[in-house]
């Protein structure tokens, strides 16, 4: 056996792809880099500012302010700072004299507030997790390891060729039977190929995906809205009238019927939902570019596994409207490109097909493998 011969054999054997074992179905990811942004900010940030609200409210004691008449002793200022924080309700009079209330309840709420939005934003993410994130596993899991089959199969072939060539008295005679047995499609492996075609035809996925989106930006405009009502009805009044002639104060004469309050972290309220109003709406674009990339197909990654036989997805047109199963499939496969290690393989393959001067004679990786394999000097030129 010739020099030649022997390194293209140990080439072979060193192509084939171990065996990944379990470590495969644990380290897969179920959440694209986008969505994981998403979820960690829109619910974190609310989580963080209303942790920092309560902390603040529960070491600085008082959340107001009130001008107490002069003959108050201080038990009594205690009492009436405490009496309008509960009440929180402003008393004034309108153009015409009346007197009118206004509720600044929403300015005590507001951090319990923010922990409904962080549970809101929570939603979306639960609903993926249970109704699409286990079909998604078996999916992927199922697709990656057919892809790394087909290529060890790709090359267990290349093997047995070469063989069957070395053992071949008539070289002519073989790379006719090689063609006949392309053009009869003996070499496609088409369990991998349909499955991939069936999920065209399905819309779970692509569905739940989209709601999934659709939700988050509902809960991102609900909570955007919200936050704009508060700024326009309450977060510009920092002072309001307090009336404490209620209970045991109520007959005192004494006791003037309002006094003035004013709040003392009044700027924290206007700036946590200042920060949680301009991060979301700058996240608005992130929701809407995830609902749009499933509008066109991620060719790059099926385009290099057509080097494989008979995978000819793309090239058979097969690809129809994006919005399926198979699309989102392919999101997640790009994803997840690391646990599939014969992309890595097929790609680099596919630069030296790129780079090699014959190129008419290179159809398939069984093309490229017989030519590194030695036996580019017996097939005949087309």
């Amino acid at each position: 056996m010739s020099l030649s011969h022997i390194a293209a054999e140990y080439m072979l054997s060193d192509a084939l792809l171990p065996d990944p074992g379990s470590s495969r179905a644990k380290g897969l990811r179920l959440e694209l880099p986008s969505d994981r942004l998403l979820k960690f900010v829109t619910v974190g940030l609310p989580v963080c500012l209303a942790s920092l609200a309560f902390a603040r409210e529960f070491s600085a004691g008082s959340q107001i302010s009130c001008f107490s008449p002069t003959n108050f002793t201080g038990k009594q200022s205690a009492y009436a700072d405490t009496a309008c924080w509960d009440s929180l309700i402003h008393h004034g009079f309108d153009a015409e004299g009346h007197a009118v209330t206004k509720s600044l309840w929403a300015l005590k709420v507001f951090p319990y507030s923010l922990l409904v939005v962080a549970v809101l934003m929570y939603l979306p993410y639960l609903l993926w997790r249970y109704a699409a994130a286990p079909a998604l596993h078996s999916d992927l899991l199922f697709i990656i390891d057919e892809l790394d089959k087909s290529y060890n199969r790709s090359v267990r072939l290349v093997q047995h060729m070469r063989k069957v060539q070395q053992a071949s008295a008539e070289p002519e005679r073989f790379w006719e039977e090689y063609e006949r047995a392309r053009q009869e499609r003996y070499f496609e492996f088409p369990l991998l190929e349909r499955y991939l075609t069936c999920k065209q035809h399905t819309h779970a996925l692509v569905f739940i995906y989209i709601l999934r989106n659709l939700l988050l930006l509902l809960f991102l405009a609900a909570t955007c809205l919200y936050l704009v009502f508060l700024h326009l009805n309450i977060f510009f009044q920092d002072e309001f009238s307090c009336s404490i002639k209620t209970g045991l104060l109520q007959a005192e004469p004494h006791i003037p019927a309002l006094i003035p309050c004013k709040i003392v972290f009044f700027s924290i309220f206007q700036l946590i939902s200042f920060s949680v109003g301009s991060v979301y709406i700058l996240l608005t674009p992130v929701v809407i570019y995830n609902a749009l990339q499933l509008c066109q197909w991620d060719k790059g990654l099926l385009s290099v596994y057509e080097m494989l036989p008979a995978f000819d997805l793309l090239s058979r047109r097969m690809l129809s409207c994006p919005l399926n199963d198979l699309n989102v499939i392919l999101l997640f496969l790009r994803a997840n490109i690391s646990e599939l290690t014969s992309f890595s393989r097929l790609s680099a393959v596919s630069t030296l097909r790129e780079a090699t001067a014959n190129k008419e004679d290179i159809d398939t990786v069984i093309d490229f493998m017989t030519l590194l394999a030695g036996l580019e000097t017996t097939k005949p030129k087309h």
